[in-house]
């Protein structure tokens, strides 16, 4: 059966999870529509880079790093979290490059990660029932705080807006320039093996960029050296507010690539026209991110989530679980990507390390009967969170380890590759994941335990993350054995 026609808001009517009931419908009104007339924050012309980088992922020509805060807060919006969570996504795509000898396309969960699904509408806190804690651009951590205020969302916006625009500056500045190996300071990297092995890396690199710059050879493509893509995303939950950020672009500038010589294309408006076009006569963008995604608790094929998200050329995520059998994956696919465009859907799977050979081979094979060609990521956090015996939500590096290499041997045997993760990382040195280098355990939880969310894998975690997928891909690359 045919769809029927997408619009901007044709996702109103539909069935929708995880939705926010806000006392004075009016106000929210009011916000959404001042929201609406802001300038974006991305152009269409990084989502459509983005979008060319991604086919290359899911045509085994790259590798895709997403990873941040499980959820932001706007505290967070201060240049030394926006530096270390930057440089750790730096850091880690270095290693990557250096073991698989592939571009790596890097996508940060910040700069809107503010909204944040919950299996429950209320919660207890110290044996009060309130309502939850659904986000900073929802309600306040604060219990005293958690009505729904609109006025939020318009500070999610400029806290959003302002992360954007350091990222930018601090690029443009060159701060991922890999040719001055003084900007990436080791000396976090407490144990002495690790930061051995991650300064052979940097030198043996730094020595080849250098022997390339005195033959001449980095001359034409300095800015490649210099600098990096860095990509923005979020879990796409609130729809009205993502609604006032969608934005069109007409069909008929850009479609088709230019020819030598041809008219350049005109000035491309970021903002809704003053006489708006018909819907189908334009390409519609989120302009609030590069990169957008639809959770395992918003997926469901006749709901909200999935309409709107049809509609818009971003690229997009969807989340993978245990719940989803073979045949809701296709079509899930079938509705998402019609079009059968290489990388238009990253399948984001998160099982558990116990789970994912039940399920994995399943949602492989039937993909695999399609014309779908999705970029294959593995999110080895979600399904491994536990509680510790000092009641810490957390995960072990361990089991994040384990799904990660058992989803890239899984994908191998059976002709697929994995060609991405998916972590709930900073770039601070918290305590909230055991294990790694640094061999946490759960009585060292609570010396600096500092999410309101989901336990996130530190800066020393996150490097070895990249060092031990990198040492699987080197060893793939040179027909061993990791």
């Amino acid at each position: 059966m045919a769809e029927s026609v997408w619009t901007p808001d044709s996702w109103r009517s539909k069935p929708i999870k995880q939705d926010v009931v806000y006392d004075d419908p009016k106000e929210l009104e009011a916000v959404v529509g001042r929201v609406a007339n802001l300038p974006p924050l991305v152009s269409s012309r990084e989502i459509d880079r983005l979008r060319a980088q991604l086919r290359d992922v899911a045509e085994g020509r790259a590798f895709l790093l997403q990873g941040g805060d499980c959820a932001e807060s706007f505290d967070y919006c201060n240049p030394a979290a926006i530096e270390d969570k930057l440089k750790v996504l730096l850091q880690m795509s270095l290693v990557l490059i250096w073991g698989m000898r592939l571009p790596i396309v890097r996508i940060a969960r910040m700069a809107g990660q503010y909204a944040k699904p919950r299996s429950s509408p209320y919660e207890t806190v110290d044996g009060e029932r309130i309502l939850s804690y659904r986000g900073d651009n929802v309600n306040s951590i604060d219990p005293a705080q958690r009505r729904p205020d609109p006025q939020r969302l318009l500070a999610a916006y400029f806290h959003s807006a302002s992360t954007v625009n350091y990222v930018r500056l601090l690029l443009d500045a060159g701060f991922a320039d890999i040719n001055r190996p003084e900007a990436w300071d080791l000396g976090h990297v407490r144990n002495p093996e690790i930061r051995r092995e991650y300064q052979a890396i940097v030198n043996r690199l730094t020595d080849a960029l250098g022997f390339m710059e005195v033959i001449g050879a980095t001359s034409s493509q300095a800015s490649a050296l210099n600098t990096v893509d860095l990509y923005t995303s979020h879990e796409a939950l609130l729809l009205e507010y993502e609604q006032a950020l969608t934005r069109p672009r007409p069909k008929a500038l850009g479609e088709a690539p230019r020819s030598a010589g041809a008219r350049k294309r005109p000035y491309e408006p970021a903002t809704p026209p003053r006489k708006a076009l018909a819907p189908e006569l334009c390409d519609w963008y989120n302009m609030s991110a590069h990169f957008i995604w639809i959770g395992d608790r918003t997926r469901q094929l006749d709901g909200a989530h999935v309409e709107y998200f049809r509609g818009v050329r971003n690229p997009v995520g969807v989340k993978v679980g245990p719940t989803m059998e073979p045949a809701e994956l296709v079509r899930a696919l079938d509705i998402l990507d019609p079009d059968f465009e290489s990388g238009r859907v990253t399948l984001i799977t998160r099982y558990g390390a116990g789970k994912i050979a039940e399920f994995l081979p399943a949602h492989v094979r039937a993909v695999q009967e399609t014309r779908h060609k999705p970029v294959w990521c593995c999110d080895p956090c979600h399904g491994n969170t536990t509680t510790a015996p000092t009641g810490h939500k957390t995960r072990s590096f361990d089991a994040i380890i384990s799904e990660i290499t058992a989803s890239i041997t899984i994908h191998r045997e059976l002709g697929s590759r994995l060609s991405g993760v998916h972590l709930e990382l900073t770039g601070e040195h918290v305590t909230e994941c055991t294990g790694g280098s640094q061999e946490l355990s759960h009585s060292d939880l609570p010396s600096n335990y500092q999410t309101f969310c989901d336990p996130r894998l530190n800066y020393e975690q996150s490097l070895d993350i990249a060092f031990k997928i990198a040492r699987v891909y080197e060893c793939e690359r040179e027909g061993g054995s990791p």
